[in-house]
This record gives structure tokens, C-alpha cells and sequence, in this order.
């Protein structure tokens, strides 16, 4: 699909999971915001898509890349679509990678593919993420990445130890899961998030600002996590991320084991 003009005004489009609005970028010419009642879901910038307004989307970005060497074609799942932010950095910093997005909003989606066109070959999946999980194939990605709300909140289905573990069953034996959730302190949620992915997958490590794990904001984190311990590079996970803009600290092994401070992994609720 070729790209469109940026037209410089806000639109607002009724779809499944409320109201979106399209905003653009005042001080880049083909950037854009989309929200969905009022919250910030994507930026895209048709022109550039490397660019990666959002802290979180650079520290999902971060995983991404270190999962394999630069430049190796990756297959990869990305639950939760969104404008495909990710999906379009993927294809411009990786050629040739395989890439699948479930999105539950089908009016969102067609929303994006009229507004914000991709030219990435994407397979676009109209459904849910649970259940496109349980029904993929064993071993079929090399990355995961878990970007599901519902509002600001991340809805159940995705959130138990059920999910974690069927998402590891499509991790390949080297793959990796890249997952944004919110909080705000004590941070009880990540807590119990990554005490979930530890209970399916051999490691895990947290990447989150220092005034957030210090509790005192709210804010984005995101759980790296892994079968095989050992695949996750660590030490360049938190060089990487300490570099931002906008750093980051990871915490791993025993300082996370610390962080969780007990917290038990959430078992499946209703989907």
C-alpha cells in the first residue's frame, strides 16, 4: 500500500473498542498519534519507520533485536495491533522477516490500513489472542511480542500462567517474549506479571524506568522473557536500554527475585 499524506488535522472514527482519533505530529510531517478514547495506543511516522516515539515501543524494540544478529530474518507474532508500529520496524530493520498481528478490533484495523497504510508484507489476523495461541503451531516464532489492553488495563485472558504457558509452547527453543503492561506503585501488577512468565518460561528480566521500580510513578514496563535460560543477553539488554532517551534499568535473577518479593503467578481467570 502506498502511503498518504499527512493532512494535519485530527480525525476521530467509531470502532469496536471505543473512539479513535488520529492526531498528527506537529513537528514531523508524516507523524502520527492514534488514540483510542483519549489514551495514546501507536505512533507511526509514515516517512520514517524506525522512528519509535514511545519509550516502551524502543524497550520492546530492544528485545527485538537483540534476539538474533542484525539484519537475520525473524518470524515473529505480535499480539495486539495497534497502528503495527512494531510490525513496520520489524520489516524496515529486518527484510524478509515473517510477520503475523492479531488484533480483536477489525475496525481499528481497517481504520490504520486506510489512514496509515503499511507497505510491509503483514499477515493481519481479525481475532482474539488467546485463542490464537492455543491454536498456533508448536515452535513456530521467534519472537513474541504481547501489547493487549483492554482500555489501560491488560485484559485477563493474556494475563495468567495459562497464557504464558501456551505462548511458550510457540516459542522456538532460542525465542523470546517481549510484553507491555502498565502499572502504577507499589506495582503490584508487575510483580505478579513477571512471577507469572516465571512460572511457564525458563527467564525473565524487567526493563523499567528508575523512578518507576523506585515507586514512585506510574508508568510503562516490559518483561523479557525466554525458555532456554541464557538467551537473553542481559548485559546488553541493560546497556541498551540505560542508553535510551529515556533510560531504563532491567532487573534479572536475584535482584528481580527480590523486587517480586514473594508475589505468586496469577492463575487463569475468565476469559
Amino acid at each position: 500500500m502506498a502511503p498518504s499524506s499527512n493532512r494535519r488535522a485530527t480525525s476521530f472514527t467509531r470502532v469496536a473498542s471505543g473512539t479513535a482519533s488520529l492526531e498528527p505530529d506537529r513537528r514531523r510531517e508524516r507523524g502520527w498519534t492514534l488514540l483510542v478514547d483519549g489514551v495514546p495506543q501507536s505512533y507511526v511516522d509514515l516517512a520514517d519507520p524506525t522512528y519509535l516515539a514511545f519509550e516502551y515501543v524502543r524497550r520492546l524494540a530492544t528485545v527485538l533485536r537483540l534476539a538474533a544478529p542484525a539484519a537475520v530474518p525473524l518470524t515473529v507474532l505480535h499480539l495486539g495491533g495497534g497502528a503495527l508500529t512494531l510490525p513496520r520496524w520489524v520489516a524496515a530493520t529486518r527484510p524478509g522477516s515473517a510477520q503475523t498481528v492479531v488484533e480483536r478490533d477489525g475496525l481499528l484495523l481497517a481504520l490504520v490500513s486506510r489512514a496509515l497504510p503499511w507497505a510491509a508484507p503483514v499477515e493481519v489476523v481479525v481475532g482474539d489472542a488467546r485463542e490464537f495461541v492455543a491454536a498456533g503451531p508448536a515452535e513456530g516464532y521467534d519472537v513474541i511480542v504481547v501489547d493487549v489492553f483492554d482500555g489501560a488495563a491488560m485484559p485477563a485472558s493474556v494475563a495468567g500462567v495459562g497464557f504464558a504457558a501456551a505462548a511458550a509452547r510457540l516459542l522456538r527453543p532460542a525465542g523470546v517474549l517481549a510484553m507491555n503492561l502498565t502499572d502504577v506503585p507499589p506495582l503490584a501488577s508487575s510483580r505478579i506479571q513477571a512471577a507469572t512468565l516465571r512460572a511457564a518460561l525458563g527467564d525473565v528480566a524487567l526493563i523499567a524506568p528508575p523512578g518507576m521500580l523506585r515507586g514512585r510513578r506510574a508508568g510503562n514496563a516490559v518483561l523479557a522473557a525466554a525458555r532456554t535460560p541464557g538467551v537473553l543477553d542481559i548485559e546488553r539488554l541493560a546497556r541498551s536500554v540505560a542508553r535510551d532517551a529515556e533510560p531504563a534499568r532491567v532487573w534479572h535473577g536475584a535482584e528481580l527475585t527480590g523486587f517480586l518479593a514473594g508475589a505468586m503467578a496469577r492463575l487463569d481467570g475468565p476469559r
